[in-house]
Formats: structure tokens, C-alpha cells, sequence
């Protein structure tokens, strides 16, 4: 019988399926663990849960859940443009801030072109390239800090979109305004700069990419409700741009892509600024003290600025699997070829102290 692969895409062959943060429910199945003494610190979710404005308003819009969504999710956008001092068609929704990413594959590449991003981006750049058939120039990352230089260097005549994101997943480094402002003035206008800044509200004086989307250039920032917000299981971002570029990525949308309660979720989350400000708060306590510990026991680290620091434990996987069967669940960076490294999701403080205890035992051991 022929083989299936000899019928898919070709491309398919390369993509490796993303490895999502370990579940709860999973790990306590496998090692017999109660779900209740487990700590995920893997996914950099929000450690106090989704807004308790958005949970009221979810609930009430269970009783609806017979009727389609707003398939154009006219209040949210709405909504998100006025927080951001933009129109609503600068905006568009998406089913998380990943699904932008696809929107943008599908606008823009085509196969033979190519993506640039820095080495240590977000995984999923490389493989929405790779689906679409488009190759992807990872630029070097000296001290993993994104080198901007070699990245405008590294542009051919191929190329179509650059990633940057900032905060940088994993590696948790932060770009200067004046970094990104002369990168913007020396891009060529042929090619379509996307800003990913998933973390952006962790940060205490974040660099100001919405300036370019008002002089209309063609640049795409994606944020998301999945982080501060704490909806990562809703799945829903969104996207803002000028609006002759959103207009191309809604021809790339499929009808109702976000779901009602996920629209209701959110704009009830957007208008809650005190569940904002104590996530922040519960972070910008957390964040320090993991780095104070590390230290203190020279744990090798990136100095994070969102809601997670990159450790270098010696063997990921391996200490992945030890704290593991102690019920602490962090993420194993090989698949981003830091193999000596984890990610560590900023918790609550006892989750951190919980962290900090198992992570010394291990070491030491």
C-alpha cells in the first residue's frame, strides 16, 4: 500500500509537532501523584487564574452557547482598540495569538520565500514557515540577546516577514526602544515586521511598537489574553496593524474563528485592571526571588522580564524528570537545541519556594 507521506504535503515531513507544557491531570495519572499537590510551572500561565470579572461573565454566557459567535467580534475589537487608542480595523481576533501567525502564512509566503528570526524565538515562527513552504534564517544570539544588526544583515530578496518577540520566549530578554527604532528605519518596505509581544503587560516601561502602526508602515504586533490575563485555555490574541494589512488577514480568517464565551471572557478580563495589577504584583515578587535563589547557589540564569526565567540546570531533561516525580512540572528546552536548560514559570510565592527547594535537593544531589 503506498505510504500516506507520499500523498501529504512534502514540507509535512519537517515540521515536528509542537511539545506543548506537561498537564496536571497527566502527570498525576502517570505517577500516581493527587492533582491537588501538583505545581505547574511550565507554561507561563497566569498563577492566579482567569479574571473573576471574566468567570461571572463566562458563566452568564453559557445560556447563549446555542448561537454562533460575533464572527467579526465587533465589541472586543472594539474594546481592545480603545485601550490601545486605535480603530477597530486596526484590529483583528484570533483563536490565540497563534492563529495570527497562520494568518499571516497564509497572506504572505509562499514556497521558496523566507522568514527571519533570531535564534531562541518562539518555535512556532519556524514551523508556520516550514508548513507554508517557506525556509527560516535563524540569526545568531550572542548571550541569547536578539542581535537586530544581524537580522536586518541576514534579509534577502526572499524574504517576507521577520519575527521579533519581545519579551523573547524562552530566554525572557527585553529589546531597547532605541534597539527597535533604528531596526524600523533601516527595514526595507517590502518586508513585513511582526512584533510578538505576549508579555508585554509584564513589563514596567515596555518599548512602544504601536507608534509604527500609526504612521502606517507594515508592522503587525500580536498580544494575547493567554498570559496576564489568564486565559490561555480560551485560546484568544489578537493582532493590530494598519488597516489595509488587518484587512488582508481577514481574507485569511475562517467565519467565527473565536468562540462566544472566549469573547465575553475577554472583554470582561480587558476592563479588569486590579486582577492586572496584583498578577503583575504576585510576578514582579516572584520573578526577583527565583533570581535572588539561583544565585545564591550559582544556578546559571537568564535574567528574565516576563513571567519566567531560563535556567541552566546542567540537563534539562533530566531534572525535567526528577522534579517531575516530585510533582513540580517545568519545561525542558531541547527542542529550542538548549539541551542544559529549563524554563521556569514565574508562581505564586509558595509555588516558587516549593520550586526553589526541590531545584537545590536536585542540584546538590
Amino acid at each position: 500500500m503506498i505510504s500516506i507521506w507520499e500523498l501529504a504535503n512534502a514540507q509535512l515531513r519537517e515540521i515536528k509537532v509542537y511539545e506543548q507544557g506537561k498537564p496536571i491531570e497527566e502527570t498525576a495519572r502517570e505517577l500516581g501523584l493527587d492533582p491537588g499537590a501538583i505545581i505547574k510551572l511550565a507554561s507561563n500561565e497566569n498563577p492566579l487564574g482567569p479574571s473573576p470579572k471574566a468567570i461571572e461573565a463566562m458563566r452568564d454566557a453559557l445560556g447563549k452557547g446555542h448561537l454562533y459567535p460575533d464572527g467579526g467580534g465587533f465589541c472586543l475589537r472594539k474594546a481592545v482598540a480603545t485601550k490601545l487608542g486605535l480603530a477597530p480595523e486596526n484590529v483583528i481576533l484570533g483563536n490565540g495569538s497563534n492563529e495570527v501567525l497562520e494568518f499571516l502564512g497564509h497572506a504572505f509566503l509562499n514556497a521558496g520565500d523566507n522568514v527571519v528570526t533570531s535564534q531562541y524565538a518562539f518555535i512556532v515562527y519556524k514551523l508556520i514557515a516550514t508548513l507554508f513552504g517557506a525556509h527560516t534564517i535563524e540569526v545568531p544570539s550572542p548571550d541569547y540577546q536578539q542581535n537586530l544588526d544581524g537580522m536586518l544583515a541576514a534579509i534577502t530578496p526572499k524574504t517576507r516577514l521577520v519575527f521579533i518577540p519581545n519579551p523573547n520566549n524562552p530566554t525572557g530578554t527585553l529589546l531597547s526602544q532605541q534597539a527597535i527604532d533604528d531596526f524600523v528605519s533601516r527595514i526595507p518596505e517590502k518586508v513585513i515586521v511582526v512584533f510578538d509581544e505576549a508579555y508585554f503587560e509584564f513589563l514596567d516601561r515596555p518599548p512602544d511598537t504601536l507608534q509604527f502602526v500609526r504612521e502606517g508602515r507594515h508592522i503587525v504586533v500580536l498580544r494575547t489574553f493567554s498570559k496576564i490575563h489568564g486565559l490561555a485555555g480560551l485560546r484568544i490574541g489578537y493582532a493590530v496593524g494598519p488597516p489595509e494589512l488587518v484587512k488582508v488577514l481577514h481574507k485569511t480568517r475562517q467565519p467565527f474563528n473565536v468562540n462566544s464565551i472566549a469573547q465575553v471572557g475577554a472583554l470582561a478580563a480587558l476592563e479588569d485592571d486590579e486582577h492586572l495589577r496584583e498578577t503583575k504584583r504576585v510576578i514582579d515578587e516572584g520573578r526577583p526571588y527565583l533570581h535572588e535563589e539561583f544565585s545564591k547557589v550559582k544556578i546559571p540564569f537568564v535574567p528574565g522580564t516576563a513571567n519566567f526565567v531560563m535556567v541552566n540546570v546542567g540537563d534539562g531533561h533530566a531534572i525535567f524528570q526528577k522534579l517531575l516525580r516530585q510533582g513540580v512540572i517545568v519545561r525542558p528546552l531541547k527542542e529550542y537545541q538548549l539541551p542544559e536548560w529549563v524554563r521556569i514559570s514565574v508562581g505564586t510565592m509558595e509555588e516558587n519556594k516549593k520550586l526553589v527547594a526541590a531545584l537545590k535537593e536536585l542540584m546538590r544531589g
